[in-house]
């Protein structure tokens, strides 16, 4: 089916892939296929959203998936990750919210809001956060950018897992239909679980359940605050924390990942959503390719950011470096490039899903983009839905082509990751001139459609 084109005899009421979801809270999505957590730089450098991402959340709707998982949502000014992403920090941010979701509910689909804090894994913080450290765990930069942050108080902590509680109220009273806990890819919730990363002598750090303490008062205080609110943790199943540079600690292991999740359900989680990796980006998250020639056009937004970030330019700019740089990341992923569209996580979400219980569904992410993959995964157990993002933007209506019994797109993804890097300039979309048979203004005008219709009402 690589090719392609329809199976023969393909009966859509039949495939695994569009059977609908239940969850114990009463969620029911219509299909196994989420798209995940993605979105570029579209709303107000308040934080309040404006019209194109009503536009950029309504296309994926309309491309078929069952379910959408907002982009990395602020419950703070102090926790988002780049100006101009939508937060839910304050009640004002509701009715925005509420629009979001009804435009997306038109379609069958629904909405739930990640809600999430960077910790130290800030790129750009704005003016609010320019004169003041991250917050996070450790005092310790980040070992790629060097984003400098300090350990937070008892006291700020305290403060943060109320965020979360009130993020999660903002979310139900919009009418969404749930929310998830971003506790993967090196933010802040990782940034206390990892043991590669937390170096706290106090009760949130030490040993695993000290570690995990945090993440499980954030789900203790949502519960409180919104009773049978769905609520899901994203989370990385293994750290990879020495991925870049061997001479780090490798961080949390699969085993210890299993023990958090098991915590996660007992403290009253709905589902897991699996991922990889302590930083972002990561080489097992987005995996693929990374884009030299784009970071060295577009990095040079980050050189404020962090104590290292110029050494990192002058190396994706040096005419061996770069290249070499190239290849350590693609070598440090661990697997051969060409298997990664089968599922890089896939592997970890099996052993997470066996150890929960039945009632708990397990997601997962990396590089989906195969019926035939997704279909196996679902028929053998292994997970009960797969989350993409990088494929759906090169191919919004991807559910629509499974559901035409077609196994892949006629132009996939490529992984090349030119998303990832332009994202820090320009609007998300995909870079890759190539599926548009290199013809640039073609790739421009498709990036651009998000910025239309103009202008949406809400």
């Amino acid at each position: 089916m690589s090719d392609g084109n329809a199976t023969s005899g393909y009966d859509v009421s039949k495939d695994p892939i569009f059977q609908p979801l239940h969850f114990k809270s009463g969620l029911q999505v219509k299909n196994r296929l989420f798209r995940s957590n993605i979105s570029g730089r579209f709303d107000n450098f308040d934080g309040s959203g404006n019209y194109v991402r009503l536009n950029w959340e309504e296309s994926f709707a309309k491309g078929g998936v069952g379910c959408i998982i907002s982009s990395f949502t602020p419950v703070h000014v102090e926790g988002r990750i780049m100006v101009n992403y939508a937060m839910i920090d304050s009640d004002d941010k509701i009715p925005f919210w509420r629009a979001i979701g009804e435009r997306v509910h038109k379609h069958d689909c629904k909405f739930i809001m990640q809600l999430s804090h960077s910790g130290r894994q800030r790129d750009d913080g704005g003016i609010e956060n320019r004169y003041r450290k991250a917050l996070s765990s450790t005092s310790q930069t980040d070992y790629f950018h060097g984003i400098l942050c300090r350990a937070m108080s008892k006291t700020e902590i305290r403060g943060v897992i109320d965020h979360f509680a009130e993020g999660a109220r903002r979310a139900k009273e919009a009418g969404l239909d749930g929310v998830e806990l971003h506790g993967a890819n090196g933010y802040l919730i990782t940034q206390f679980l990892s043991s590669g990363i937390n170096d706290r002598t106090d009760e949130y750090g030490g040993s695993l359940e000290n570690r995990a303490r945090f993440v499980l008062e954030i789900i203790d205080a949502i519960r409180q605050k919104v009773g049978n609110f769905h609520l899901q943790l994203k989370i990385s199943a293994e750290d990879w924390n020495d991925a870049l540079y061997p001479w780090y600690k490798r961080g949390n292991t699969l085993e210890d990942s299993i023990q958090v999740c098991k915590w996660a359900v007992e403290h009253g989680v709905d589902a897991l959503h699996i991922s990889s990796g302590s930083l972002f980006p990561h080489p097992r998250n987005p995996a693929g390719d990374f884009p030299v020639r784009e970071a060295t056009v577009n990095y040079d937004g980050m050189l404020a950011s962090g104590v290292r970030t110029r050494f990192n330019y002058a190396v994706f700019k040096h005419w061996l470096l770069g290249p070499f740089f190239r290849w350590w990341w693609n070598h440090r992923r661990g697997i051969p490039y060409n298997e990664i569209i089968k599922g890089i996580s896939l592997k970890d979400a099996t052993a997470i899903k066996k150890a929960m219980p039945e009632n708990i569904p397990v997601l997962v992410t990396g590089g989906f983009q195969d019926a035939s993959v997704i279909r196996a995964a679902l028929n053998e157990h292994r997970v009960d839905g797969v989350s993409m993002a990088r494929t759906l933007v090169a191919n919004r209506d991807l559910p629509h082509i499974f559901a035409s019994g077609k196994d892949v797109a006629e132009k996939p993804c490529t992984y090349c990751n030119k998303c990832l890097l332009n994202d820090i300039k320009h609007p998300l979309g995909c870079y890759d001139v190539t599926r548009f048979n290199d013809d640039y203004e073609a790739m421009v005008e498709e990036v651009n459609s998000v910025y239309k219709p103009y202008p949406a009402q809400y």
